[in-house]
């Protein structure tokens, strides 16, 4: 591994050399400034390539940088993308922050091109580091959605309603129930009518009357009155009698209906974490509750 980092860091300093010949006056009056720069980006990526056989990630991701830049001074506007995923890559393992600047700029050249689908792949790819790396929730939802976004745009629509349910999902969490009910409304709508989907519908309805429950009783009320209109097959779900004996039971007030009804749901089909979040919600709106589901 020594051996291998002591070669790519020579390597290196090769490739800022030919680099820094290539753009001087004699370089330039004896041609071979474009070749130059070529064989420059190829001893970065090879070095970029030894840094990684060593883990050695940042210098990888560096080399990937360099390269990169010269790919596009060369005006290789793919390959300077690919590089820059490759830098991303790379730096996803050792500086989250320098990985999202380095797909960002992927994201960049891609949209220019009108590479739509690719680009949302690559927000994806940000807002899982924010996801998971950085814990900043509300720039990972932006990116989903820009990605729900460019995925519609290009009648990829299952790609584009796996995004939405994450921002759906993230929104409920942060107590944005309005944008979360249309975003759960709409990815339930959309696939209702699809045999190989439509049994996930009546999930989505099932999270959007969660929602309107913690907003307003009456709306929830509403709301699963128009989802079993919509979708007769919700109301014959699992889903759909839980809610009518939670709705029940809120309007009675009495929260130990309330905890075996969650109880005896469970008991067949697990709740998550999101779920139990939310009913734990629902649950403390009901006068002397203790607020647990025990």
């Amino acid at each position: 591994l020594a051996a291998l980092w002591k070669e790519a860091i020579q390597l290196m300093a090769e490739a800022d050399k030919k680099c820094k010949s290539s753009g001087s006056f004699l370089g330039g009056m004896f041609g071979g400034g474009p070749q130059k720069v070529e064989e420059a980006c190829e001893m970065y990526c090879r070095a970029a390539n030894m840094f990684k056989m060593a883990k050695n990630w940042s210098g990888a991701g560096s080399a990937f940088c360099k390269a990169a830049r010269l790919h596009m001074q060369l005006q290789n506007k793919h390959d300077c993308a690919t590089s820059f995923i490759d830098a991303g890559n790379a730096y996803k393992k050792s500086d989250p922050n320098e990985a999202i600047k380095c797909l960002n700029a992927a994201i960049d050249i891609y949209t220019d091109m009108g590479r739509f689908t690719i680009a949302a792949k690559h927000h994806i790819s940000v807002a899982e580091i924010y996801e998971s790396e950085l814990v900043d929730i509300e720039k990972a939802v932006a990116h989903y959605e820009q990605a729900a976004d460019y995925y519609k745009g290009e009648e990829s629509n299952s790609s584009a309603n796996k995004c939405l349910l994450k921002v759906g999902a993230y929104c409920a969490q942060l107590e944005q129930y309005q944008k979360a009910i249309e975003i759960y409304e709409q990815v339930g709508a959309n696939t209702m009518d699809n045999p190989l989907l439509k049994y996930s519908a009546k999930e989505y309805f099932f999270k959007a009357s969660l929602c309107h429950f913690i907003v307003d009783e009456l709306n929830a009320k509403i709301a699963v009155e128009k989802y079993e209109e919509m979708f007769p097959a919700f109301s014959d779900s699992r889903e759909c009698k839980l809610l009518k004996k939670l709705l029940e039971a809120h309007e009675e007030q009495n929260s130990e209906a309330f905890t075996d009804a969650v109880k005896d749901f469970d008991s067949i089909s697990r709740l998550d974490q999101w779920h139990t979040t939310l009913l734990l919600r629902i649950k403390k709106t009901i006068q002397g509750d203790e607020g647990d589901l025990k």
